[in-house]
């Protein structure tokens, strides 16, 4: 029996080209922030780390255990913001390219988010 709250939400892996995701300057530079975008009755969670005036999506979801990877709220990065951390199980990945160059899952790759960073704003390309 479900409640039809959120524990009903389905998932989907993918968003449309052109959605605003708000000013750069929500992300830190050196950051990462978390995105939950409602598409039709699913939800999408994503993350965009940020690098000077370049941005970095991925789907949240580690590819080692199909977790969120940060237990705290855009907690995304290793404490240098060098790399993407799984806090779960330790793996790491690479900001630019989402390979996993340590811990569990070496060898996988996180699942890109096509975003962009355009007059100040962030959207889904």
């Amino acid at each position: 029996m479900t409640d039809g709250g959120a524990a009903s939400v389905g998932r989907v892996w993918s968003t449309p080209a052109g959605v605003n995701l708000g000013p750069l300057d929500l992300i830190q530079d050196g950051g990462a922030r978390n995105y939950v975008l409602q598409i039709g009755d699913k939800r999408f969670h994503g993350f965009v780390v940020r690098k000077g005036e370049a941005v970095f999506g991925y789907v949240d979801r580690c590819p080692h255990a199909g977790l969120p990877l940060a237990q705290t709220l855009d907690q995304y990065l290793t404490p240098d913001g060098a790399l993407i951390a799984c806090s779960w199980h330790g793996a790491v990945f690479t900001v630019e390219e989402g390979a996993c160059v340590g811990g569990p899952c070496v060898g996988a790759r996180l699942t890109p988010w096509a975003v962009e960073a355009r007059e100040g704003r962030v959207f889904t390309a």
